[in-house]
């Protein structure tokens, strides 16, 4: 449990760290010319970032909600990791695809892990 608490914590506050300096340094372009699509974008990357957080905290703690929470945002995780790296294989920029998939593949052994603890 103590990996995806930390993972969830980790990924969620690099997440909000991102794209906070993604907008400071007006590097998201679609805000003037896509904004309603990128503030729906935005919204959902905010709340997968807070659940992670939520969630992350609340295993630490122990709480009985946690694992359930985590469930739902590391599922939220799931779909940003697999959409979002289209936006970069489109601009040719590989590394970035890469970061993603590594994403992904720690979740999903996050959750492996959450479950393989729980039932412990």
């Amino acid at each position: 449990m103590k990996f995806a608490a930390w993972y969830g914590i980790t990924v969620g506050v690099l997440m909000l760290g991102q794209w906070a300096f993604f907008i400071a340094a007006g590097q998201v372009p679609e805000l003037q010319m896509e904004p309603y699509r990128i503030g729906f974008h935005l919204a959902g990357e905010f709340i997968t970032a807070a659940g992670l957080i939520a969630s992350g905290l609340g295993l630490r703690a122990k709480k009985s909600w946690a694992v359930g929470a985590y469930l739902v945002s590391a599922g939220m995780l799931f779909y940003s990791a697999i959409v979002s790296p289209g936006y970069f294989a489109q601009l040719g920029q590989w590394a970035l695809v890469g970061m993603f998939a590594v994403l992904l593949l720690l979740a999903l052994g996050s959750v492996a892990n959450l479950l393989r603890t729980r039932q412990a």
